[in-house]
């Protein structure tokens, strides 16, 4: 699904490169379910936005669905994350102006998809979620499990091939957060979905199938 090759990533400081990510050479493949770890600073969360093309500064060969994405043009890049990659962070983003239905019908809006269509997602994703009467309130009107709840259902609605997930349950208690994290395992195992994601959690890189170590902007397997 994903190759990674000499990716790197650099800020210049005068006449010397800071590196935040260094020669990278990484597959994921599909069905995968993926952990990052790593110490603060370690490019994680970077290697994450490159991955789902929220970062295009950065050097190297990316290849996404067989696609190469270091050659495709801007509007190239985000059509594919839009039809593909479903994202869920750590401080949720959930849209403050938007009711809980509508941040889940959001990604799907951005596709030619009929307004009927976009409902009955939308209410399969209410409903699975068991969020079904909360579809009319605000972000700011849920606890911190309920938004996160909200922002898989609104990264799964459109069906991506994959989720990336930067520390998913970094604002949650343990009870929330092991709750968030079966659901990826049950969108894994039963939806076939590829997860990677970045935690610091060993009881969350648990439920993956491996672990990618990074530190100072380099990787290698555990």
């Amino acid at each position: 699904m994903i190759k990674l090759r000499g990716i790197e990533k650099f800020y210049d400081q005068g006449k010397q490169r800071a590196y935040v990510l260094r020669n990278i050479n990484l597959d994921f493949e599909e069905g995968e379910f993926v952990t990052i770890m790593g110490p603060s600073g370690a490019g994680k969360s970077t290697l994450l936005s490159i991955m789902g093309m929220l970062d295009a500064d950065w050097a190297g060969e990316f290849e996404f669905l067989g696609q190469e994405v270091h050659k495709l043009k801007p509007k190239q890049r985000a059509a594919l994350n839009r039809e593909h990659i479903g994202f869920v962070f750590q401080q949720y983003h959930l849209l403050d102006s938007l009711t809980v239905y509508e941040n889940i019908a959001l990604p799907l809006s951005y596709r030619n998809i009929k307004k009927g269509e976009q409902d009955s997602i939308v209410a399969d994703m209410l409903d699975r979620f068991n969020i079904v009467g909360k579809k009319d309130l605000f972000p700011n009107q849920l606890s911190g499990g309920q938004q996160q709840l909200v922002a898989i259902a609104r990264a799964v609605s459109g069906s991506p091939k994959l989720i990336l997930a930067d520390e998913p349950t970094g604002n949650l208690h343990s009870l929330q957060g092991k709750e968030i994290m079966e659901w990826f395992k049950k969108l894994n195992e039963e939806a076939g979905v590829t997860i990677i994601q970045v935690t610091h959690s060993e009881e969350n890189a648990s439920y993956g199938s491996r672990v990618i170590q990074m530190v100072d902007g380099r990787s290698g397997r555990s």
